[in-house]
């Protein structure tokens, strides 16, 4: 038989689960979700589309989508990177820890839908999100052209993959200080009640003259360890769904 307070620890945490858990596991779901269509189906084969019509070197072409489509991403994904940093940086978590749904209601009751409330930090997210795309697909196709494919599946998977990991990387290196400005704009102040950080790249320059130019680079590690794979995993989903889906309608 279940002691009274084993049943009521489960029955808390099951409470706590569906009431915060839950609801969160569905808002990363939705993110993720979103990010796949970004990269599959949408933004970036839109842009390569329009710039069909204009006169510009494949090379370019590439790196332009992918700077159009981390735009476009980063206007839609800043308020859940609003929310979710508030979340993160919750100092009474354990006490209180309201929903995804419920902290960006809170949000908007208390800043809004402008620069003080759900797109706080727009500018940095479109730093961030415009220059690791234009990066990230640019060094990835013009590099993946340059390179001869390998009649071995296994060596030329291997190739993609490569090639995916280093643009990953040497995206992750060069966009890293408008993250670094993000999270001082969407996270919370030094001193409560008074806005320190404001707008991207004055707070690039503030934390570079308190701190140092290596401050625009806090986190770098993880960064890569996280996007240098994941960049690599991405755009190989994105080749062979795309290729597959070609093969499909081609035989159609």
């Amino acid at each position: 038989m279940m002691m009274p307070i084993q049943w009521l620890t489960d029955e808390l945490l099951g409470q706590i689960y569906i009431a915060h858990v839950f609801p969160d596991i569905l808002f990363q779901a939705y993110i993720f979700i979103l990010e796949l269509l970004r990269h599959l189906f949408f933004t970036f084969e839109q842009y390569k589309k329009l710039l069909g019509y204009v006169s510009l070197p494949p090379g370019l072409a590439f790196a332009v989508a992918g700077l159009g489509s981390g735009l476009t991403e980063a206007v839609v994904v800043n308020p859940f990177e609003v929310v979710k940093v508030t979340l993160q940086t919750n100092q009474n978590a354990f006490a209180e820890q309201p929903s995804s749904f419920v902290q960006a209601q809170q949000i908007i009751k208390t800043g809004g839908l402008g620069s003080q409330g759900l797109n706080k930090g727009l500018t940095a997210t479109l730093g961030r999100h415009g220059v690791f795309n234009m990066v990230y697909f640019g060094f990835y196709f013009n590099v993946k052209n340059i390179l001869p494919v390998n009649k071995d599946p296994n060596l030329e998977f291997l190739r993609k993959f490569g090639i995916g990991l280093v643009s990953g990387t040497i995206a992750s290196i060069i966009n890293i200080p408008f993250d670094v400005a993000k999270s001082r704009i969407q996270g919370p102040q030094p001193v409560p009640g008074e806005i320190k950080y404001r707008t991207c790249f004055k707070t690039m320059a503030t934390v570079y003259k308190e701190e140092g130019f290596l401050a625009l680079y806090k986190g770098l590690l993880p960064k890569i360890m996280r996007l240098g794979p994941g960049g690599a995993v991405m755009l190989l989903v994105y080749e062979y769904i795309y290729a597959w889906l070609q093969d499909t309608v081609t035989h159609k």
